[in-house]
């Protein structure tokens, strides 16, 4: 599975009673598909899965999957607090035709590497799909280490990993370790430009929600070696990602969704929503872009 592009972990838009708006769910996938994009990831961290019961789970897969009308990859998250879980919801997400998956370590439970690496390995094992892992320790509590990833990129059904885990040290020793037949995708929103100048060809960007047709544009002019350009597109931007990293990332990329012209509404607790002045600020950096 080639994953060089932009994939958008798309917001899930809720109406005013807090229910999925499927509605708007299939225009956001067809906007984000006329932009350029070259994947949607649902039920993703940005997506709020953790808030789904089963069956709005299987709402938001199969209105994506449908929107998307075979125009674009698409890969299902499928963290869980349990393994043999995140193994039913991957055989699930394979049922509804998406080509891979996004796999965290278990949050909560705080595996050593040996555990986090038959995580993986049972589930790529079982599933036969591609996977790229998701390294986000802020979340989930433990880092995958570079020597868990050198493992297992050798599974022929790991293809990457998003890497968030804000340590740019970690980022560019992976970056450098020449793995085969494996990516290294940048997770971290604030360090795409050196991501893509140390080899990166993908992005998983929960700012893509906002930026489209930017992101795209960026990572376009990196592959092209125009890092002029590429430096442009990413200071404009900059102001906004930096507020989003700093603080109520899923607040900020639903308000600002397709640059604050798209209704994705309010977060569901535990996320609470912005006061209206902290919103109105980030857009103001949105508009500015």
């Amino acid at each position: 599975m080639d994953m060089t592009g932009i994939f958008v972990p798309i917001v899930t838009p809720f109406d005013a009673d807090g229910q999925i708006d499927t509605r708007q769910l299939a225009e956001l996938v067809r906007a984000f598909v006329d932009k350029g994009v070259a994947g949607i990831v649902a039920c993703g961290t940005t997506g709020e899965y953790y808030t789904f019961s089963p069956q709005e789970r299987e709402t938001v897969l199969r209105t994506v999957a449908e929107a998307a009308q075979g125009r674009v990859k698409l890969i299902a998250g499928i963290n869980s607090l349990s393994t043999d879980h995140s193994i039913e919801l991957a055989e699930q997400a394979k049922a509804l035709g998406y080509q891979g998956l996004m796999l965290s370590a278990n949050p909560y439970s705080l595996p050593d590497q040996n555990g986090i690496a038959a995580h993986f390995e049972k589930v790529a094992d079982t599933v036969n799909m591609p996977i790229v892992m998701y390294n986000f320790p802020a979340r989930v509590g433990v880092n995958i280490e570079f020597e868990t990833v050198q493992r297992l990129a050798r599974h022929p059904s790991i293809i990457g990993i998003k890497e968030s885990s804000g340590d740019f040290s970690q980022a560019l020793r992976l970056l450098q370790a020449d793995f085969e037949n494996f990516e290294v995708v940048c997770g971290c929103d604030d360090q795409a430009l050196d991501f893509f100048f140390w080899g990166a060809k993908s992005w998983i960007a929960g700012a893509a929600n906002v930026f489209p047709e930017e992101q795209v544009a960026l990572l376009n002019a990196a592959l092209a070696g125009n890092w002029e350009e590429a430096r442009r597109i990413m200071r404009a931007m900059y102001p906004a990602i930096q507020s989003m990293e700093s603080g109520n990332y899923n607040q900020k990329a639903k308000a600002g969704c397709l640059k604050g012209e798209a209704d994705a509404g309010g977060v569901r607790l535990p996320l609470s929503n912005m006061a209206a002045d902290e919103k109105q600020a980030f857009l103001a950096l949105v508009k500015h872009v």
